[in-house]
This record gives C-alpha cells, sequence and structure tokens, in this order.
C-alpha cells in the first residue's frame, strides 16, 4: 500500500449513529472538504441495510451533506473492482453498525478494504460506529463473549468497546480481564465519538464518555498517544 502524507481525520463512534446528537458529524463531513458521505452498510447486510442508508441520507441532509450508499454486503461485492474504485476515490467514508463478524469477514483483505486505507492514507475521512469502529481496529472484540480476536487494523493496540453506556459489568470485566501487552480498550458510550486527528491526537465529541483503559486499568485518553 502506498500512502502519501497524513492520514485523514478517523471517527470511532460508540453507536446511535446518525442521531441529532452526533453533533461531531458536521464536523467530519467538513473536514473531508466536501458534503458527499460514502456509507458501507456491510455490518447491516441481514438487518434491512437500505434502512441503515436512509437513516443516514436523513440525517446528513439536515447537515447540508448527501449520501451514498455502497452494497459492499458480501464477499463478491468487496472483491469488486468497481466498488474499490468507488471507496479510492470518497473523501468521507461511513461504515455503519450491525454484525462485527459479518463485517470482518467481508473486508478482510479485500480490495475494498485496500481502497478504504489508501484512500484513508491519502486524507480522506474515515468513520465507523457500533460494528464499524469495532472491526477498524486490531485487535477488536468479539460481541458473544467480549473476547479479544482479530480485527481489520486500521488502528492497531487499540480496541473499542462501543455502546459503553449499556455494556454489564460482568461482560466488560472479561474483556479488561483479557487486556495485556499494553492493549488500550477504549470504552465508548452511543452517539459519542472518539475522534484522531490526523497529527495522531486523540480526543471525544458527543453526548457521552469515553473511558480508556490499559492493561485492563483504568487510564486516560493521553494513553492513545502513547
Amino acid at each position: 500500500m502506498t500512502t502519501t502524507g497524513q492520514p485523514g481525520l478517523l471517527a470511532l463512534v460508540g453507536g446511535g449513529e446518525w442521531r441529532d446528537q452526533c453533533t461531531f458529524d458536521a464536523g467530519l463531513m467538513a473536514a473531508s472538504g466536501g458534503t458527499e458521505v460514502l456509507v458501507l452498510p456491510t455490518a447491516a447486510a441481514y438487518e434491512h441495510p437500505e434502512r441503515a442508508v436512509a437513516t443516514a441520507e436523513r440525517h446528513f441532509q439536515t447537515l447540508g451533506g448527501e449520501v451514498r450508499g455502497l452494497n459492499v454486503l458480501g464477499r463478491r461485492d468487496a472483491e469488486d473492482p468497481a466498488n474499490a474504485a468507488v471507496v479510492r476515490q470518497a473523501r468521507f467514508i461511513y461504515l455503519g453498525g450491525g454484525s462485527v463478524l459479518h463485517l470482518r469477514s467481508v473486508l478482510k483483505d479485500s480490495q475494498v478494504w485496500q481502497a478504504l486505507e489508501e484512500a484513508w492514507h491519502a486524507g480522506a475521512v474515515v468513520a465507523g460506529s457500533s460494528a464499524g469502529a469495532m472491526a477498524l481496529c486490531d485487535p477488536m472484540i468479539d460481541p458473544r463473549g467480549g473476547a479479544l480476536t482479530l480485527g481489520l487494523g486500521l488502528i492497531e493496540q487499540v480496541a473499542v468497546l462501543p455502546h459503553a453506556n449499556t455494556w454489564s459489568p460482568e461482560k466488560a470485566h472479561r474483556t479488561f480481564s483479557l487486556a495485556a501487552g499494553g492493549l488500550r480498550i477504549a470504552a465508548i458510550d452511543e452517539q459519542t465519538a472518539l475522534l484522531r486527528q490526523p497529527d495522531g491526537t486523540w480526543h471525544t465529541e458527543g453526548a457521552g464518555t469515553v473511558r480508556v483503559f490499559v492493561d485492563g486499568k483504568p487510564s486516560s485518553l493521553d494513553a492513545l498517544n502513547q
């Protein structure tokens, strides 16, 4: 993969995407330098992906933007050069929520994933919510029991625990107890974004909070900069 300059802005959203309290979306669109948002409803392939795209359309219209849905729903779609070309040319790419395991299996080592990496490293804005945020990282948290597993790896040594305000203490404890080797876990509330700037610094925006854990122990946002 060829990289040029700084990567674009990255947003890891804790779920509840494309709603009024996602106040950070206007800034993401502005950072892209355009008004088009390319939405990949891959994670919602078995949950009416068209509804996810329609929700995004309504939300971004209120911000002066427009949404283009790209139905990368299965592996064949992810290996389609035409789909990869659309992703490569996009300036704002958004992965919605749904099944993180399906999302990973569809995109892992695919032409579309390579195109997304290239777009981000060329300065495009990339956002992922819930499953989308989880899969962008490596490792990622398996939602079935909270264990750690292989992610797509746009960001490494950071794992996202989305919907943090709804997780049971028992489930979160399992994830934290398995974290070791300096692994950083970001527990992100719904309608809240953990944002990585092009220079590598992190901050948060939105309705809730983000808590960071290192080796399963509470830490601070500064730990993400290390």
